[in-house]
């Protein structure tokens, strides 16, 4: 696994040498953009639109946008004095709080930690501390110049590190458009609401949800390369338009009860005929003996 950062984990006066892996890889499937008529693929140019002249790297500068038009330039030596100041090699835990305490909304990419050279013992330490006192450390890192907010964690008996947005960085829930207010919700329909999401309650399973699209893409992919005919898939049934919102929970919830009675039939059938195959060896070895 790629180390893509070493430093420390410091909480007091204890430090533990550490490796930063990516725990997530993104998976999509990219594709180039080409010349239609030959099929190269096309170059994107830097080109200066008042100048009408390509420019290199060497030529560019960095800069603010405070107003339509108006920018700050930022030299190359303004932004390093400010990487000297933040380029702090260390995951420094400030606090210890509750995972349940922090929203879902702020969490934002995953990270494994591995202990580096000599950080072994009191990498397991902490792995135990946390588990025993079900706390997760709140923490600042600095990765690619960037200064991100962080929590530190168990994931199975690894340690793991999760970037969490700061506060400024979540948009106000207020300024969502067209929220409803509360209003009073018929109590029938919100009894069959949740008949709905009881019948629909399961054990989270995650290898069971796949990317279809990407599979589809690749399958596309792979007969194109192979030189076969493509068919187009018949268009999916429209979803019927049901204004009623009582009679489309009870129809979800009718065919809900059919589809899990499908899936009991299906497995009680596999059951059996398990059962069936284990008797009949067993009659087999009996009658060997």
């Amino acid at each position: 696994m790629h180390t893509m950062w070493k430093g420390t984990i410091s909480f007091g006066l204890v430090n533990i040498p550490v490796k930063l892996h990516s725990a997530t890889e993104n998976k999509d499937i990219k594709l180039r953009n080409l010349h239609k008529e030959c099929q190269s693929p096309i170059k994107y140019e830097k080109v200066c639109p008042v100048c009408e002249t390509e420019v290199t790297n060497d030529d560019i500068v960095k800069g603010f946008e405070y107003t339509k038009n108006k920018f700050v330039v930022l030299e190359e030596e303004d932004l390093q004095s400010l990487k000297d100041v933040t380029e702090d090699k260390s995951v420094e835990i400030m606090d210890f709080v509750k995972l349940e305490d922090i929203d879902p909304i702020y969490f934002d990419r995953s990270y494994f930690l591995s202990p580096n050279d000599g950080g072994g013992k009191a990498y397991a330490l902490l792995r135990q501390a946390l588990k025993d006192t079900g706390k997760i450390g709140l923490a600042k890192i600095t990765i690619r110049s960037k200064e991100h907010l962080a929590v530190v964690r168990i994931y199975e008996n690894t340690l793991v590190m999760e970037t969490i947005h700061y506060p400024d960085e979540v948009r106000d829930f207020q300024e969502v458009p067209n929220v409803p207010e509360e209003t009073d919700v018929g109590e029938k329909e919100l009894k069959t609401a949740k008949m709905l999401i009881d019948q629909l309650t399961a054990e989270f399973e995650p290898e069971k949800y796949t990317d279809e699209y990407r599979t589809a893409l690749m399958e596309l992919i792979e007969k194109k390369k192979a030189g076969e005919e493509i068919t187009t898939a018949k268009e999916p049934k429209a979803p019927e338009n049901v204004d009623d919102l009582m009679a489309a929970l009870e129809k979800s919830l009718n065919e809900s009860q059919k589809s899990k009675k499908k899936s009991t039939t299906k497995k009680s059938k596999t059951t059996t005929s398990k059962q069936k195959k284990s008797s009949s060896s067993k009659k087999k070895e009996k009658a060997s003996k």
